[in-house]
């Protein structure tokens, strides 16, 4: 284990961010890194628990307690080796993930958990630093299997069947690959390079990205059937939610992950073609969403020069503190303040919707009415309506499931309850061949749960291609 006193000599610290006034006049990461003698000592406030209760909080069931020696030991060859085994991005994790892990610590208990996440950081700037080894497979089984969708599930289940000695190819209907992580997640949080490095490894390793492929339409159900023994569907849920109050079709109301994208490609110097140019500048910028998505409209709106910047929530504003009911181990329910909201941003809770107003055709202002929420109801609060300026306003209210796709239409695919694509636990879907993974199937969720359901299914494939190849040779002896 690490240091066995060191959770009671080391203070939980964290890697410490640029100024405000710096950082909002760029989009790249504004971190600094904990310097090696810092991670160490926060490594060694790993308690190595008997039962590491971390793990709970991690689908990719990192073993953390594991690195965590390694690093306090200075070991960065055996870290490195350890967070490989189970986790095949710890480069994006370390930066976007909101650390569940770290909710389920021991330590959380009085609120001083180990910063796992800045751990996990560093044990991947190893890595990067050095160079990504490619990870050739011993062995080639010569057979084909398609990805559709360049997200991190498609990324993890591609790379670990390329590994496994598969012929893999990933089809992307954008121009680059990285899916959300390429255009939903902005370079302040996510610089692209950090992408391109990895991307680079999974090419050396056999793995062939082909952009600009709209699979149902330019690559059909059938080409699919003929040119591959299996296909993993990982098409992410992007169909945001939409917001049924009046004047919601009025110009300058927008889905957050347009703006988004938008925004990322700028910063990529790429030209927006064919759409309205959305930019915050010189404008009321009026986010509807608390979540991250919302959070990065807010910090990418300060970058583009609004003049004001609202959130807000329809939910109650969370407590500062555990409730009863939320005990730990599970996932703290309380007041999160992102980097972005304190680079300027007005927030408020309980807030609903319920009209959004303008001149001539254009958005200029928002009301809403206060609510209460007990016993899962909401109930609206007498008084006058909330009114708010607003030039632009971004819908991140979350998603309802995968766009509507022509290919799961081709193939004849199930759909659950809730629009996603359905499948087993193993991700086979009700098609031979076909399994799907990340969010398409689980509904809109963390960066970390698509990497593990890309690793879950690609294990899946990676048997189903085996059983298949023995019992055609068995049935041709």
């Amino acid at each position: 284990m690490g240091d066995p006193r060191g959770f009671l000599k080391t203070e939980r610290g964290k890697e410490a961010d640029a100024p405000i006034g710096e950082r909002v006049g760029h989009y790249r990461e504004f971190t600094a890194a904990a310097s090696p003698e810092q991670v160490k000592a926060q490594a060694g406030r790993c308690m190595d628990c008997g039962i590491p209760f971390c793990h709970q909080g991690c689908p990719l069931g990192n073993l953390i307690p594991e690195w965590n020696d390694h690093v306090y030991r200075g070991r960065m060859a055996e870290a490195s080796r350890s967070l490989a085994e189970t986790n095949n991005f710890p480069e994006v994790t370390g930066r976007v993930c909101p650390a569940p892990c770290e909710g389920a610590c021991v330590l959380y208990i009085d609120g001083n958990a180990v910063t796992i996440k800045t751990v996990e950081k560093h044990i991947a700037a190893y890595d990067a630093n050095k160079g990504y080894e490619p990870v050739l497979a011993t062995q080639k089984s010569g057979l084909r299997v398609a990805v559709i969708g360049s997200g991190p599930a498609g990324l993890a289940a591609a790379q670990q069947l390329a590994r496994a000695g598969h012929e893999v190819v990933v089809f992307e209907k954008s121009d680059r690959v990285g899916g959300l992580l390429r255009y939903g997640i902005p370079d302040f949080k996510l610089e692209k390079s950090v992408i391109d490095a990895r991307l680079a490894q999974m090419e050396a390793e056999g793995v062939v990205f082909r952009t600009g492929v709209d699979v149902g339409t330019s690559l059909t159900g059938d080409d699919l059937r003929r040119g591959f023994a299996a296909t993993v569907i990982a098409i992410g849920a992007r169909e945001p939610r939409g917001l049924p109050v009046p004047g919601a079709g009025l110009a300058g109301v927008h889905p957050a992950m347009v703006f988004l994208e938008q925004s990322n490609r700028r910063v990529a110097g790429d030209a927006i073609d064919g759409s309205e140019t959305i930019v915050a500048t010189g404008k009321h910028v009026v986010v509807i969403g608390g979540g991250d998505t919302g959070s990065d409209c807010v910090g990418t709106s300060i970058r583009q020069g609004a003049k004001t910047v609202t959130q807000i929530e329809l939910m109650p504003k969370p407590t500062l503190v555990r409730r009863p009911e939320n005990p730990w181990p599970e996932w703290p329910q309380v007041l999160r303040t992102s980097s972005s909201q304190e680079e300027g941003c007005e927030r408020d809770w309980a807030v609903m919707t319920k009209e959004l107003v303008g001149t001539e055709g254009r958005v200029s202002g928002l009301r809403a009415q206060r609510i209460e929420v007990t016993g899962g109801q909401m109930r609206p609060l007498d008084g006058p309506l909330t009114e708010l300026p607003a030039d632009l306003v971004l819908l991140a209210m979350g998603f309802t499931g995968p766009e509507k796709s022509v290919l799961a239409d081709d193939l004849g695919l199930a759909r659950d309850a809730r629009g996603n694509i359905a499948s087993d636990p193993s991700g086979a879907t009700n098609v031979p061949g076909i399994f799907t993974a990340g969010d398409c199937n689980r509904g809109q969720s963390l960066v970390v749960w698509a990497i593990a359901d890309g690793r879950r299914v690609a294990a899946s494939v990676d048997a189903y291609l085996k059983n298949s190849a023995l019992a055609e040779a068995t049935a041709a002896q």
